[in-house]
């Protein structure tokens, strides 16, 4: 039950900070939009959001110290498979036009079809991946 708890209590507080941005800023969650953004060199572009994405990580920091169970386990993969895996995902975010978080909780609660589309191709892209990391058809 205490992962149904957790898991409960993370989606309320992503959807609550969803909300919130779209309702004081006209803006939606997306983190690879904010770190696109937050990175180019206009600085009109960059303001709140290096306070957002650094709000994000201490938050994270914040947890880990607080509550050291939240990290389970090591992931028990090379971290250059790791760098791979996240420079795939960010190719693949750009490509999208956006990552989960924004196509996911946002653009879905919009009724976007690109979204919805993003969204569909995300989850068979991770149960691809899974399957294929767990053996495949062995």
């Amino acid at each position: 039950m205490e992962d149904y708890l957790s898991a409960l209590i993370g989606g309320t507080l992503l959807g609550g900070a969803a909300l919130f941005l779209r309702l004081a800023l006209g803006y939606p969650l997306g983190i690879s939009g904010f770190l696109s953004k937050a990175v180019s060199f206009r600085l009109a572009l960059a303001d709140w959001r290096w306070s957002f994405l650094a709000g994000m990580l201490a938050a994270a920091i914040a947890l880990v110290w607080i509550y050291p169970q939240s990290i389970s386990e090591p992931l028990g993969v090379e971290l250059w498979l790791v760098a791979v895996a996240a420079l795939l995902v960010g190719g693949g975010a750009r490509i999208a036009g956006g990552c989960t978080s924004g196509h996911s909780l946002c653009g879905m609660g919009n009724l976007d079809v690109d979204s919805v589309v993003a969204t569909v191709i995300f989850i068979l892209s991770g149960v691809l991946t899974v399957f294929l990391m767990e053996g495949g058809l062995q």
